[in-house]
């Protein structure tokens, strides 16, 4: 894996997926091999230093029952208001927050429930990007939101994987189609690594992901 870099890891549940980023996280720690960052074994590197420069947007918003600027600012509480604000114009959540009640004052119940599915996915990229990680994690954060917002998304997450190493835990293959790697697990093993075209020509368990979720779609 290379600075800058788009990976994607895909394979059916129970493949490996999660637990390869449990591991990076030292959620809990390998017992054979080495994870290298910047060269640099992880386990020589304190759990708070390494989580500090990785930053997750899973598929279900982790907000808390706080402002919207406070939790925006949990990936950086020293952040000037512009830096605040830019990530939000990144993020395209700035004009949503503005018509909040007290717009970034505004508290969020616990789980923001007192705003929608895509607003909240919204706000934890915004973290994100004002995070400024040299790693980003992503398990796909589009579903069950309207098309529409599912734009508004997928365009602020390009802008965050701008520049850094992303890695993309991916349940529909078409968002990855366009990563410079794509891992595929099965069964805790990698089975195969390339591109897109790569693994589509090689014919295997990658192609056969690929025409299981697009039949009929080409026709």
């Amino acid at each position: 894996m290379y600075s800058g870099h788009k990976i994607a890891l895909v394979g059916a549940t129970g493949s490996g997926k999660t637990t390869i980023v449990n591991l990076l996280l030292r959620f809990y720690d390998i017992d054979s091999g080495k994870i290298l960052i910047d060269n640099k074994d992880i386990n020589q590197i304190s759990k708070k230093d390494l989580r500090d420069c990785i930053s997750i947007v899973l598929q279900d918003a982790v907000l808390f029952g706080d402002t919207v600027e406070n939790n925006v600012k949990y990936g950086k509480q020293d952040a000037t208001q512009e830096e605040f604000e830019n990530a939000l114009k990144m993020a395209n959540c700035y004009n949503f927050v503005q018509r909040l009640p007290q717009k970034e004052k505004t508290i969020l119940s616990e789980g923001a429930t007192n705003i929608s599915q895509g607003q909240r996915q919204l706000l934890t990229i915004a973290r994100a990007i004002l995070a400024n990680p040299k790693i980003l994690i992503l398990d796909e954060a589009t579903s069950s939101v309207d098309t529409r917002t599912e734009k508004k998304i997928q365009d602020a997450l390009v802008k965050l994987m701008a520049n850094r190493t992303s890695i993309i835990i991916a349940h529909r293959l078409s968002t990855i189609q366009d990563a410079d790697l794509i891992v595929v697990l099965d069964q805790g093993v990698v089975v195969e690594m390339g591109d897109h075209k790569e693994l589509i020509q090689k014919g295997g368990v990658y192609n056969k992901l690929y025409q299981t979720q697009f039949a009929g779609l080409d026709t």
